[in-house]
């Protein structure tokens, strides 16, 4: 007897052991990883040595790591809502089972045009505790100097160290690291708040045809203005390249991977968005921050966080987004346009944008409607049996089975498997282009406890068959506990939260509600024009508990219904307050909207009846 208990002793002990050494450290600096060098092919050369292995964790000893796209390994890469190419990549992370990258509180500075970080295939990873920067950002900050509403002109002075260029046959160029890029899109930024300048698309520069410059003195430029106003002396004026070249380098790329988590990682740049996930199960960001360097107004060249086609949970908890060119998060699912039925249950579909060919919309198994590409209403659901690629842009897709007559009109399909649930609590977006948050999934979203400040809508819950083919209608959504601070500082009718389906002219609603269940309860709302909600085409939907406070920051503005509502079903709007305004914010609804409750809102103007 005790023999066989020291027998089973030493075999769980030799077990134990073989687990342990399983989880393996490895020091990068003992591979030739070390600051102050390039630290692209060694990186490579460690990263291929322990393919095939788990529990890999590599560790980065405290420093400032150049990466350079010389020796960086290469690969055609098709990225979500990015210009597709071959990519350079300095973390080609592919086929892991959990390896972690702890940067230990480093500094990860890339050169060119590089994509810093591409996890695919993997299954179980982790980026910790570093920062990522680029040495030259993809945009140039002009300072206004002058403006003469006379000649219509105005001139901007650029620090030519961090933002250098020429001008050429009247043109100026702007000289990255390793290309140029012609004056193209441009915002105006105010440095005294960090955000978009009130009423910015003004003063935004026509530059559908080239923009004519003049040298006007030591590293200053005149523009002919060809905006509706001339940018205010001290303002920013921010140029970031052209389409289709200006969307080539996400900061992290996560594709057909699971659980992968991001923590304290800081994005202070990149050529396209800091975070882009698709097809992917279980993402987790936990103190991850966006944010621009002390020299620079602008962060990343698009949005903080995109999550597309992904399922399981998306969850951000205590990150902050700011100064980025384009939204806070966008979570949504992708419309194909049906091109043909071939019969026998198989269609060629085409990827609506450009800018998501090569997307994997299915595979065998999922789930998937057909929909009326007029309402984007579905009419029947069928499981993939099979998937041809033809090219990056159209596929075959064989599904169990069709409805015995096909609607005339054109057609769409929405995969239904790959909608995440959405959980986001004590995020701060604030002082960026464009949105907060866009939520459209079918999975359970809760957005509770976070700071909204955003030029345009704070959270857009829409899905259109008509521009960028996001799909998605909802169908539980909570947002609660959230202070929306001046929201849509942009000018016009611009909300806390929107929801609503964008439509083109040919396309109508149909006889079902596009959304479903969304409530929006307990917020504050700090505001200078009365805007709380704005609605179309939902059924089930609560208005309540929300407090609405005059904010002095930017120009009253009074135009627009506080609460509007349009063909929308089951609603209950009751227990809001206002305060502050000289006038009473209204409460509107459309004659096709039913069962409609209004009560007990203090300082708002209801309809009567």
């Amino acid at each position: 007897m005790k023999f066989n208990l020291l027998g089973l002793l030493i075999l769980l002990t030799s077990f134990g052991t073989t687990s342990l050494a399983h989880a393996e450290e490895i020091s990068v600096a003992d591979h030739g990883v070390v600051p102050g060098q390039d630290a692209t092919y060694p990186l490579l050369r460690l990263i291929q040595s322990v393919e095939g292995e788990s529990n890999i964790t590599l560790v980065f000893p405290k420093g400032t790591y150049k990466f350079l796209p010389d020796n960086a390994l290469e690969q055609f890469r098709a990225v979500s809502n990015h210009d597709n190419s071959l990519k350079r990549m300095a973390f080609p992370l592919f086929g892991f089972n959990n390896i972690t990258i702890d940067g230990g509180g480093s500094t990860f500075l890339f050169h060119g045009r590089i994509s810093p970080v591409v996890i695919d295939g993997c299954h179980g990873a982790t980026l910790k505790n570093f920062s990522i920067d680029w040495d030259k950002p993809f945009q140039s900050e002009l300072t206004v100097v002058e403006n003469d509403t006379e000649e219509d002109t105005f001139t901007v002075e650029v620090d030519r160290d961090r933002y250098p260029y020429s001008i050429k046959h009247g043109e100026v160029w702007f000289e990255r690291d390793g290309w140029s890029d012609p004056f193209g899109s441009n915002i105006v930024f105010d440095p005294n708040t960090q955000s978009p300048i009130y009423n910015t698309k003004k003063y935004g520069v026509n530059y559908s045809k080239p923009v004519k410059v003049t040298a006007a003195g030591k590293n200053r430029i005149r523009f002919n203005a060809r905006g509706r106003a001339l940018p205010p002396v001290g303002s920013v004026l921010i140029t970031y390249g052209v389409n289709p070249t200006s969307r080539l380098c996400p900061a992290i790329h996560i594709a057909n991977s699971s659980d992968v988590r991001v923590e304290n990682v800081t994005v202070y740049a990149a050529g396209g968005m800091a975070l882009i996930a698709e097809r992917t199960e279980n993402v987790t960001l936990e103190k991850m921050v966006v944010t621009s360097t002390p020299d620079r107004l602008v962060a990343t060249r698009a949005d903080a966080t995109h999550f597309v086609g992904c399922r399981g949970t998306v969850k951000l908890e205590n990150c902050l987004f700011e100064h980025m060119l384009d939204d806070g998060i966008n979570v949504h699912g992708a419309y194909v346009k049906v091109e043909e039925y071939l019969g026998e249950n198989r269609f060629i579909c085409a990827i609506s944008h450009p800018q998501q060919w090569g997307l994997t919309f299915a595979s065998p198994g999922d789930q998937v409607a057909i929909l009326s590409r007029e309402t984007v209403l579905p009419f029947h659901q069928t499981v993939v049996e099979n998937v041809v690629v033809l090219n990056e842009e159209r596929f075959v897709i064989t599904v169990s089975d069709v409805p015995e007559e096909l609607p005339t009109g054109p057609l769409s399909l929405e995969n239904l498997t790959w909608y995440p649930d959405v959980v986001m609590k004590h995020n701060t977006i604030r002082q960026n282009r464009a949105r907060g948050a866009l939520i459209t999934t079918k999975g359970k979203v809760l957005i509770d406890s976070n700071y909204f400040s955003s030029q345009m809508h704070g959270i857009l819950i829409e899905g259109d068959n008509k521009k960028w083919y996001e799909s998605g209608g909802v169908q539980d959504v909570t947002i609660s506990n959230n202070v929306f601070d001046n929201i849509g500082f942009e000018g016009g009718a611009v909300y806390p939260l929107l929801a609503s389906p964008l439509l083109t002219d040919e396309q109508r609603l149909g006889e079902g509600h596009f959304h479903r269940n969304v409530r929006f309860i307990n917020n504050t709302i700090r505001s200078f024009n009365g805007l709380v909600a704005q609605t179309r085409s939902v059924r089930g939907l609560t208005i309540s508990g929300n407090k609405l406070d005059f904010s002095s920051d930017y120009p009253a503005n009074n135009e627009f219904p506080s609460i509007d509502l349009h063909y929308c079903d089951d609603v209950n709007i009751v227990d809001n307050t206002a305060t502050g305004f000289d006038h009473e914010p209204v409460i509107a609804q459309s004659p096709d909207s039913t069962n409609v409750k209004i009560e007990n809102n203090v300082g708002f103007r209801a309809p009567s009846g």
